[in-house]
Protein backbone atom coordinates (compact mmCIF):
# COMPACT_ATOMS: atom_id res chain seq x y z
CA UNK A 1 0.00 0.00 0.00
CA UNK A 2 1.43 3.31 -0.63
CA UNK A 3 2.12 5.92 1.90
CA UNK A 4 -1.07 8.42 2.50
CA UNK A 5 -0.13 11.64 2.55
CA UNK A 6 -3.74 13.84 2.55
CA UNK A 7 -7.01 12.14 4.30
CA UNK A 8 -10.13 13.98 4.44
CA UNK A 9 -13.33 12.71 6.20
CA UNK A 10 -16.92 13.76 6.45
CA UNK A 11 -15.71 17.78 5.37
CA UNK A 12 -18.56 19.37 5.44
CA UNK A 13 -19.03 23.88 4.55
CA UNK A 14 -21.37 26.42 4.28
CA UNK A 15 -22.05 29.30 3.85
CA UNK A 16 -23.78 32.39 4.83
CA UNK A 17 -25.58 34.79 2.35
CA UNK A 18 -28.30 36.83 2.13
CA UNK A 19 -30.89 33.92 1.08
CA UNK A 20 -29.59 31.81 3.46
CA UNK A 21 -27.04 29.48 3.95
CA UNK A 22 -25.91 27.12 1.34
CA UNK A 23 -24.71 23.69 2.24
CA UNK A 24 -22.06 23.83 -0.35
CA UNK A 25 -20.13 20.31 0.66
CA UNK A 26 -22.38 17.52 2.37
CA UNK A 27 -19.98 14.77 3.51
CA UNK A 28 -16.58 14.59 1.34
CA UNK A 29 -14.04 12.12 1.90
CA UNK A 30 -10.69 10.77 0.17
CA UNK A 31 -7.52 9.63 0.18
CA UNK A 32 -4.35 11.00 -1.60
CA UNK A 33 -1.22 8.62 -1.66
CA UNK A 34 2.21 9.71 -2.45
CA UNK A 35 2.60 9.85 -5.81
CA UNK A 36 -0.61 9.15 -7.24
CA UNK A 37 -3.22 11.92 -8.79
CA UNK A 38 -7.06 12.00 -7.78
CA UNK A 39 -9.19 13.74 -10.01
CA UNK A 40 -12.00 15.32 -8.63
CA UNK A 41 -14.65 15.25 -11.36
CA UNK A 42 -18.38 17.06 -11.62
CA UNK A 43 -20.28 19.84 -13.25
CA UNK A 44 -20.07 23.29 -12.36
CA UNK A 45 -21.24 24.10 -8.72
CA UNK A 46 -20.80 20.53 -7.30
CA UNK A 47 -18.09 21.79 -4.97
CA UNK A 48 -15.29 21.12 -6.34
CA UNK A 49 -13.11 23.91 -5.98
CA UNK A 50 -14.96 24.76 -2.32
CA UNK A 51 -13.44 21.52 -0.94
CA UNK A 52 -9.65 21.97 -2.37
CA UNK A 53 -10.02 25.63 -1.14
CA UNK A 54 -10.84 24.96 2.28
CA UNK A 55 -8.02 22.70 2.28
CA UNK A 56 -5.84 25.43 1.31
CA UNK A 57 -7.35 27.44 4.09
CA UNK A 58 -8.49 29.77 1.74
CA UNK A 59 -12.36 30.22 2.30
CA UNK A 60 -13.03 33.44 3.93
CA UNK A 61 -14.95 32.97 7.31
CA UNK A 62 -17.16 34.33 7.98
CA UNK A 63 -18.87 34.31 5.17
CA UNK A 64 -17.77 30.11 4.84
CA UNK A 65 -18.03 27.80 8.02
CA UNK A 66 -16.49 24.20 8.60
CA UNK A 67 -19.37 22.51 10.47
CA UNK A 68 -17.86 18.96 10.17
CA UNK A 69 -14.75 16.95 9.48
CA UNK A 70 -11.21 16.33 9.28
CA UNK A 71 -8.25 16.81 7.22
CA UNK A 72 -4.91 15.75 7.97
CA UNK A 73 -1.56 16.12 6.15
CA UNK A 74 0.75 13.46 6.73
CA UNK A 75 -0.62 13.00 10.22
CA UNK A 76 -1.26 16.89 11.41
CA UNK A 77 -4.79 18.68 11.12
CA UNK A 78 -4.96 21.29 8.57
CA UNK A 79 -8.42 22.50 9.15
CA UNK A 80 -9.39 25.91 10.93
CA UNK A 81 -5.88 26.90 11.33
CA UNK A 82 -4.54 30.33 12.37
CA UNK A 83 -3.08 32.32 9.21
CA UNK A 84 0.44 31.98 10.54
CA UNK A 85 -0.24 28.28 10.96
CA UNK A 86 -1.36 27.55 7.60
CA UNK A 87 1.27 29.74 5.46
CA UNK A 88 3.71 27.32 7.23
CA UNK A 89 2.33 24.58 5.20
CA UNK A 90 0.19 26.43 2.14
CA UNK A 91 2.63 26.59 -1.01
CA UNK A 92 5.24 24.27 0.96
CA UNK A 93 3.43 21.23 2.00
CA UNK A 94 0.73 21.89 -0.79
CA UNK A 95 0.69 24.45 -3.82
CA UNK A 96 -2.19 25.18 -6.22
CA UNK A 97 -2.64 26.39 -9.88
CA UNK A 98 -5.57 28.36 -10.27
CA UNK A 99 -8.15 28.16 -12.74
CA UNK A 100 -7.28 32.00 -14.35
CA UNK A 101 -3.79 32.18 -14.25
CA UNK A 102 -3.91 36.21 -15.62
CA UNK A 103 -5.77 37.11 -12.36
CA UNK A 104 -4.16 34.74 -10.19
CA UNK A 105 -0.59 37.07 -10.76
CA UNK A 106 0.11 40.41 -9.62
CA UNK A 107 0.19 42.66 -12.76
CA UNK A 108 2.52 44.90 -11.02
CA UNK A 109 5.19 42.55 -10.24
CA UNK A 110 7.56 40.61 -12.93
CA UNK A 111 7.35 36.71 -13.08
CA UNK A 112 10.41 36.15 -11.84
CA UNK A 113 9.69 38.26 -8.34
CA UNK A 114 6.69 36.89 -8.05
CA UNK A 115 8.26 33.40 -8.18
CA UNK A 116 11.50 34.22 -6.02
CA UNK A 117 8.75 35.67 -3.92
CA UNK A 118 7.43 32.28 -2.24
CA UNK A 119 11.62 31.36 -2.21
CA UNK A 120 12.08 34.50 0.35
CA UNK A 121 9.08 33.60 2.11
CA UNK A 122 9.37 30.33 2.77
CA UNK A 123 12.99 29.25 2.17
CA UNK A 124 14.42 32.38 3.60
CA UNK A 125 16.69 33.42 0.20
CA UNK A 126 18.33 35.81 -0.85
CA UNK A 127 16.78 38.14 -3.53
CA UNK A 128 19.31 37.29 -5.34
CA UNK A 129 19.77 33.77 -5.16
CA UNK A 130 15.81 33.39 -4.75
CA UNK A 131 15.74 35.37 -8.43
CA UNK A 132 18.22 32.49 -9.86
CA UNK A 133 16.25 30.11 -8.30
CA UNK A 134 13.16 31.42 -10.32
CA UNK A 135 14.50 31.59 -13.63
CA UNK A 136 15.71 27.66 -13.06
CA UNK A 137 12.13 26.84 -12.10
CA UNK A 138 10.62 28.85 -15.26
CA UNK A 139 13.30 26.31 -17.66
CA UNK A 140 11.97 23.58 -15.66
CA UNK A 141 8.57 24.09 -16.89
CA UNK A 142 9.92 24.71 -20.69
CA UNK A 143 9.89 28.37 -20.70
CA UNK A 144 12.03 29.59 -23.64
CA UNK A 145 14.50 32.55 -22.83
CA UNK A 146 13.91 31.99 -19.45
CA UNK A 147 16.50 34.21 -17.68
CA UNK A 148 14.75 37.21 -19.94
CA UNK A 149 11.25 35.80 -19.32
CA UNK A 150 11.44 36.39 -15.49
CA UNK A 151 12.14 40.01 -15.90
CA UNK A 152 9.03 40.27 -17.86
CA UNK A 153 5.34 41.21 -16.54
CA UNK A 154 2.20 39.12 -16.57
CA UNK A 155 0.33 40.94 -19.70
CA UNK A 156 3.66 39.82 -21.46
CA UNK A 157 2.70 36.12 -21.49
CA UNK A 158 0.56 33.98 -23.44
CA UNK A 159 -2.33 31.70 -21.67
CA UNK A 160 -0.44 28.72 -22.07
CA UNK A 161 2.89 30.59 -20.81
CA UNK A 162 1.51 32.16 -17.71
CA UNK A 163 -0.12 28.24 -16.34
CA UNK A 164 3.33 27.65 -16.87
CA UNK A 165 4.62 30.14 -14.64
CA UNK A 166 1.60 29.04 -12.23
CA UNK A 167 3.18 25.64 -12.21
CA UNK A 168 6.37 26.88 -11.58
CA UNK A 169 5.88 29.41 -8.88
CA UNK A 170 3.54 26.12 -6.86
CA UNK A 171 6.69 24.19 -7.55
CA UNK A 172 9.08 26.27 -5.81
CA UNK A 173 9.19 24.90 -2.50
CA UNK A 174 8.96 21.22 -3.56
CA UNK A 175 5.16 20.58 -2.29
CA UNK A 176 4.33 16.97 -1.61
CA UNK A 177 0.70 17.48 -3.15
CA UNK A 178 -0.22 19.87 -6.28
CA UNK A 179 -3.54 20.62 -6.67
CA UNK A 180 -4.79 21.97 -10.18
CA UNK A 181 -8.19 23.88 -10.43
CA UNK A 182 -9.48 23.25 -14.12
CA UNK A 183 -5.50 23.75 -15.16
CA UNK A 184 -6.62 23.78 -19.15
CA UNK A 185 -10.05 25.87 -18.74
CA UNK A 186 -8.93 28.71 -21.09
CA UNK A 187 -6.43 27.13 -23.12
CA UNK A 188 -6.76 26.09 -26.81
CA UNK A 189 -6.35 22.23 -27.23
CA UNK A 190 -2.82 21.76 -28.43
CA UNK A 191 -1.32 24.01 -25.33
CA UNK A 192 -4.07 22.12 -22.98
CA UNK A 193 -1.74 18.95 -24.25
CA UNK A 194 1.58 20.54 -23.35
CA UNK A 195 0.69 21.78 -20.00
CA UNK A 196 -0.72 18.35 -18.65
CA UNK A 197 1.83 16.27 -20.35
CA UNK A 198 4.46 18.96 -18.02
CA UNK A 199 2.50 18.22 -15.39
CA UNK A 200 2.88 13.65 -15.77
CA UNK A 201 6.59 14.58 -16.21
CA UNK A 202 7.01 16.62 -12.97
CA UNK A 203 5.02 14.30 -11.46
CA UNK A 204 7.63 11.59 -12.34
CA UNK A 205 10.55 14.06 -11.45
CA UNK A 206 9.55 15.40 -8.57
CA UNK A 207 7.86 12.70 -6.92
CA UNK A 208 4.48 14.27 -6.22
CA UNK A 209 1.03 13.70 -5.61
CA UNK A 210 -1.63 15.53 -7.52
CA UNK A 211 -5.16 16.47 -7.21
CA UNK A 212 -7.24 17.36 -10.37
CA UNK A 213 -10.46 19.67 -10.49
CA UNK A 214 -11.85 19.68 -13.78
CA UNK A 215 -15.26 18.43 -15.51
CA UNK A 216 -13.13 16.97 -18.50
CA UNK A 217 -13.78 13.52 -18.71
CA UNK A 218 -10.82 13.24 -21.15
CA UNK A 219 -8.69 14.60 -19.07
CA UNK A 220 -9.21 12.22 -16.26
CA UNK A 221 -8.48 9.56 -18.57
CA UNK A 222 -5.09 10.50 -19.35
CA UNK A 223 -3.90 12.24 -16.16
CA UNK A 224 -5.50 10.34 -12.97
CA UNK A 225 -5.05 7.19 -11.00
CA UNK A 226 -8.51 7.53 -8.94
CA UNK A 227 -11.47 9.41 -10.04
CA UNK A 228 -14.06 10.90 -6.85
CA UNK A 229 -17.24 11.58 -8.99
CA UNK A 230 -18.87 14.69 -7.14
CA UNK A 231 -22.53 16.11 -6.97
CA UNK A 232 -24.53 18.41 -5.23
CA UNK A 233 -21.63 18.67 -2.45
CA UNK A 234 -20.99 14.90 -1.93
CA UNK A 235 -19.15 12.06 -3.58
CA UNK A 236 -21.03 10.15 -4.85
CA UNK A 237 -18.50 7.93 -6.73
CA UNK A 238 -15.10 6.96 -6.08
CA UNK A 239 -12.63 4.08 -7.22
CA UNK A 240 -9.38 3.16 -9.50
CA UNK A 241 -10.27 5.48 -13.01
CA UNK A 242 -10.57 1.68 -14.92
CA UNK A 243 -13.45 1.37 -12.58
CA UNK A 244 -14.89 4.59 -13.10
CA UNK A 245 -14.73 4.73 -16.86
CA UNK A 246 -15.13 0.77 -17.18
CA UNK A 247 -17.78 -0.58 -14.13
CA UNK A 248 -19.64 2.76 -13.70
CA UNK A 249 -21.73 2.22 -10.74
CA UNK A 250 -23.66 5.46 -10.41
CA UNK A 251 -26.25 7.00 -12.71
CA UNK A 252 -24.77 10.23 -12.87
CA UNK A 253 -21.11 9.34 -13.75
CA UNK A 254 -23.17 7.31 -16.39
CA UNK A 255 -24.55 10.18 -17.45
CA UNK A 256 -21.40 11.89 -17.52
CA UNK A 257 -19.95 9.62 -19.93
CA UNK A 258 -23.20 9.64 -21.83
CA UNK A 259 -22.47 13.35 -22.51
CA UNK A 260 -18.87 13.09 -23.93
CA UNK A 261 -18.43 14.28 -27.61
CA UNK A 262 -17.40 10.66 -29.45
CA UNK A 263 -14.74 10.27 -32.51
CA UNK A 264 -17.36 8.24 -34.30
CA UNK A 265 -17.63 9.24 -37.55
CA UNK A 266 -21.41 8.42 -37.76
CA UNK A 267 -23.59 12.29 -38.03
CA UNK A 268 -26.46 10.42 -37.02
CA UNK A 269 -24.98 10.12 -33.22
CA UNK A 270 -25.94 12.68 -30.79
CA UNK A 271 -25.19 13.84 -27.18
CA UNK A 272 -27.23 12.24 -24.82
CA UNK A 273 -27.32 15.68 -22.02
CA UNK A 274 -28.18 15.23 -18.47
CA UNK A 275 -31.73 16.81 -18.38
CA UNK A 276 -32.85 19.19 -15.97
CA UNK A 277 -30.28 21.45 -12.92
CA UNK A 278 -28.38 20.21 -9.83
CA UNK A 279 -30.33 20.86 -6.40
CA UNK A 280 -30.50 24.11 -4.77
CA UNK A 281 -28.34 23.47 -2.03
CA UNK A 282 -29.82 26.10 0.31
CA UNK A 283 -32.62 23.42 0.76
CA UNK A 284 -30.00 19.95 -0.19
CA UNK A 285 -32.89 17.08 -0.94
CA UNK A 286 -33.42 14.92 1.80
CA UNK A 287 -32.60 11.51 -0.07
CA UNK A 288 -30.06 11.28 -3.15
CA UNK A 289 -28.81 14.77 -4.71
CA UNK A 290 -29.60 13.68 -7.99
CA UNK A 291 -32.72 11.86 -7.73
CA UNK A 292 -34.87 14.44 -9.57
CA UNK A 293 -32.70 13.75 -12.56
CA UNK A 294 -32.05 10.19 -12.21
CA UNK A 295 -33.77 8.19 -14.74
CA UNK A 296 -34.01 5.09 -12.67
CA UNK A 297 -34.79 6.85 -9.37
CA UNK A 298 -36.93 4.80 -7.10
CA UNK A 299 -39.21 6.40 -4.15
CA UNK A 300 -36.62 5.39 -1.13
CA UNK A 301 -34.17 7.80 -3.64
CA UNK A 302 -36.54 10.81 -2.76
CA UNK A 303 -36.85 10.25 0.66
CA UNK A 304 -33.52 8.50 2.33
CA UNK A 305 -30.35 9.19 1.13
CA UNK A 306 -28.58 6.20 -0.05
CA UNK A 307 -25.89 5.06 1.75
CA UNK A 308 -22.29 4.58 0.79
CA UNK A 309 -22.06 0.84 -1.20
CA UNK A 310 -18.94 -0.63 -1.44
CA UNK A 311 -19.28 -1.84 -5.74
CA UNK A 312 -15.87 -3.49 -5.95
CA UNK A 313 -12.14 -3.50 -4.05
CA UNK A 314 -11.92 0.47 -3.35
CA UNK A 315 -14.78 1.03 -5.50
CA UNK A 316 -17.81 2.98 -3.92
CA UNK A 317 -21.06 4.48 -4.78
CA UNK A 318 -23.44 6.45 -2.86
CA UNK A 319 -26.84 4.85 -4.72
CA UNK A 320 -29.33 2.69 -3.50
CA UNK A 321 -29.54 0.64 -6.63
CA UNK A 322 -26.16 -0.99 -5.86
CA UNK A 323 -27.64 -1.81 -2.65
CA UNK A 324 -28.14 -5.33 -2.20
CA UNK A 325 -32.26 -5.53 -1.83
CA UNK A 326 -32.05 -3.27 -4.93
CA UNK A 327 -33.61 -3.72 -8.15
CA UNK A 328 -31.55 -4.12 -11.05
CA UNK A 329 -32.12 -1.56 -14.08
CA UNK A 330 -33.37 -4.32 -16.30
CA UNK A 331 -36.71 -4.55 -13.86
CA UNK A 332 -36.92 -0.74 -13.90
CA UNK A 333 -37.54 -0.55 -17.34
CA UNK A 334 -39.91 -3.59 -16.97
CA UNK A 335 -41.81 -1.62 -14.66
CA UNK A 336 -41.93 1.90 -16.07
CA UNK A 337 -39.14 3.00 -13.83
Amino acid sequence: MSETLLSVRDLEVEFDTYGGTVKAVRGVSFDVAKGETLAIVGESGCGKSVTVQTLMGLIPMPPGRITNGTATLKDKSILNLPAAEANKFRGVEIGMIFQDPMSSLNPTMTIGDQIAETLRVHRGKSHQEAFGMAIELLEKTHIPEAAKRARQYPFEFSGGMLQRAMIAQSLACNPSILIADEPTTALDVTIQAQILELMLELQRTEDMSIILITHDLAVVARMADRVAVMYAGQVVESGSVDDIFYQSAHPYTLGLKAAMPSNTHDRDKSLTPILGSPPDLFQPPAGCGYCARCPHAMKICAEHLPEITEVGDEHHARCWLQHESAPTIEMLHQAGG
